[in-house]
């Protein structure tokens, strides 16, 4: 089991950006797809960002393509979520998760999570 440890949420305003970090246990870090998933009060976890393992190539949900970027740092075991141009509908928990496969997958596929970290958009 990898453990997950978010960190980076807090408060912004509109228009702000922050930065999330999810270190990993795990020495193969490397070999891990890593996502990122958010759920808001009342609504379900959704999917917004996921990274190939040993890869730069990320894929976005629409929602947040163009503002959103997610990168990693294997010598450091870590995948970070830049998050810009932040809206009040961006407001919830966000989650990274791990996936030792070269294929992401959907979030049923993942079977590692962190516990979360609070974002919290104000307008």
């Amino acid at each position: 089991q990898v453990q997950l440890v978010e960190s980076g949420g807090g408060l912004v305003q509109a228009g702000g950006s922050l930065r999330l970090s999810c270190v990993a246990s795990e020495p193969t870090f490397s070999s891990y797809c890593m996502g990122w998933f958010r759920q808001a009060p009342g609504k379900e976890r959704e999917f917004v960002a996921a990274i190939l393992r040993r890869s730069t190539f990320a894929i976005y949900a629409d929602v947040v393509k163009g503002r959103f970027t997610t990168s990693r740092d294997d010598a450091k075991n870590t995948v970070y979520l830049h998050m810009n141009n932040l809206k009040p509908e961006d407001t919830a928990v966000y989650y990274c998760a791990a996936r030792q496969s070269s294929v992401c997958g959907s979030q049923s596929d993942y079977n590692n999570w962190g516990q979360g970290t609070q974002v919290t958009v104000s307008s």
